[in-house]
């Protein structure tokens, strides 16, 4: 009995799976418009972000990137650059707030 019913569950997934595959993805709830203006606020985002970056010092720089791009927690950021927790802390400290005036965003 119990293999009857596993031997439907899997045929009625299999059905649904096949369903959704002839269905094709979901349509597109943003139109072009929009995409063209995230597109182009991103590119100016992206701009803006690079240049507040090179005006960090090169250790406040290097305690962002390595925490928000390489995902490192602060422990692991101090070895990665022979400092202490702390000056990892006190970086980042410094680098948010100028992140944040250069960019306009309020908190």
């Amino acid at each position: 009995m119990a293999t009857n019913l596993i031997g439907r569950h899997r045929r009625a997934e299999l059905r649904r799976y096949r369903a959704l595959a002839r269905s094709g993805p979901p349509p597109d709830e943003v139109g072009h418009d929009e995409r063209v203006v995230d597109r182009l606020a991103a590119g100016t985002a992206v701009g803006r972000l690079a240049q507040a970056l090179a005006n960090l010092s090169p250790g406040e720089r290097d305690a962002v990137l390595l925490v928000a791009y390489g995902g490192l927690s602060y422990p692991e950021v101090a070895a990665a650059l022979g400092v202490a927790e702390g000056t990892v802390a006190s970086r980042l400290s410094r680098a948010r707030t100028k992140l944040r005036d250069a960019l306009g965003v309020e908190v």
